[in-house]
């Protein structure tokens, strides 16, 4: 096999397998943006970004290592130290997409849960307050008395 038919399957079978695993990240992915987002249209927006992303710097470090002389025994072996490393590199990739995905669902869930205790404890002190109507300011601006019993004392 001459150089640039090694240049080329190695090129073709990396492009092939970026564009499988991409696939798969924006299908697989898209529910789980979708759960995060609850908007199809942002979902499908964030989903693209992160495809692109993903084949941009794929795809770059890939033609990278294409480039790359490596000599072994055989151009066979060559070829395949080539698409271990094209393997390799996707598969960090697919990681790194995946935790970004997780991240982005963490905090959106943070998010979530921080502003459902903000509202409780908004609704609860709203209810606090008319419930106890004692603890209305009065006209000199003092606070009504609610009255407070000393804290008890301790023997040791």
């Amino acid at each position: 096999m001459s150089a640039n038919a090694e240049y080329i399957t190695v090129l073709v079978i990396a492009i092939g397998l970026t564009v499988v695993v991409g696939r798969l990240l924006v299908v697989a992915g898209e529910p789980y943006l979708l759960e995060v987002f609850r908007d199809r249209k942002v979902t499908r927006s964030v989903n693209r970004l992160l495809s692109v992303l993903f084949h941009l710097i794929t795809l770059g470090v890939l033609a990278i290592i294409s480039a790359v002389d490596i000599s072994l025994d055989s151009q066979l072996q060559t070829v395949v130290v080539k698409l271990g490393i094209v393997l390799l590199v996707l598969g960090i990739a697919y990681g790194v997409s995946m935790l970004v995905l997780i991240r982005i669902r963490q905090r959106r869930q943070a998010d979530q849960i921080s502003a459902e205790v903000s509202h409780r404890l908004a609704e609860q002190g709203a209810q606090g307050m008319a419930s106890h109507p004692d603890d209305v300011p009065l006209a000199g601006g003092a606070a009504g008395s609610v009255p407070t019993q000393p804290a008890p004392h301790v023997q040791r």
